[in-house]
């Protein structure tokens, strides 16, 4: 009866134990650590200026299928698209309006920055400060685009088509 009640003690503290590990191994880190203000700040590369975390460096993205009150990125797209979360309306840096920047509430009651009415992401695709891969990529129902400083997406079909050289009414 002792090694009846021992082993199903053992086997208690064994599951807890796994259990534990796979949720800590599991966990997404924006929902596990401490959530600062955000801060958005400028940067300049070849799709022009653009948003980026200004702690991280981290090019900053809208999603398509959003509306400017509510997230629709949750669960596998929140993992690969980690939404901007903030304790408060982001700070804004140089180039930048304070009146774009505020916030939505999630789904799971954190706060989500914005700008510009769009709720604000991060793509797990970019490996360094200032990369862009998330632009224009097709993903969980719609279109990604960078953010720029007037807070509408940096769309490629929007860049104006190069004009065509003078032509000389004399034909030379």
């Amino acid at each position: 009866m002792k090694k009846l009640a021992l082993l199903v003690s053992i086997l208690a503290v064994a599951t807890t134990g796994t259990l534990l590990a796979l949720s800590a191994a599991t966990a997404h880190p924006a929902r596990t650590a401490a959530v600062h203000r955000a801060a958005l700040k400028l940067r300049t590369g070849s799709l022009g200026k653009f948003l980026v975390d200004s702690r991280t460096g981290r090019t900053l993205y809208e999603f398509e299928k959003d509306s400017s009150r509510r997230s629709t990125c949750s669960g596998a797209c929140a993992h690969n698209w980690p939404p901007v979360l903030t304790s408060r309306k982001p700070s804004v840096g140089t180039g930048l309006k304070a009146s774009k920047a505020g916030t939505i509430t999630r789904a799971n009651g954190s706060k989500q920055a914005t700008y510009g009415g769009h709720p604000l992401y991060r793509f797990i695709g970019d490996s360094k400060p200032g990369d862009t891969t998330g632009q224009d990529v097709s993903a969980f129902g719609a279109k990604w685009y960078v953010v720029a400083a007037s807070g509408r997406k940096i769309d490629p079909e929007d860049a104006p088509a190069p004009s065509a050289p003078p032509t000389n009414p004399y034909g030379y």
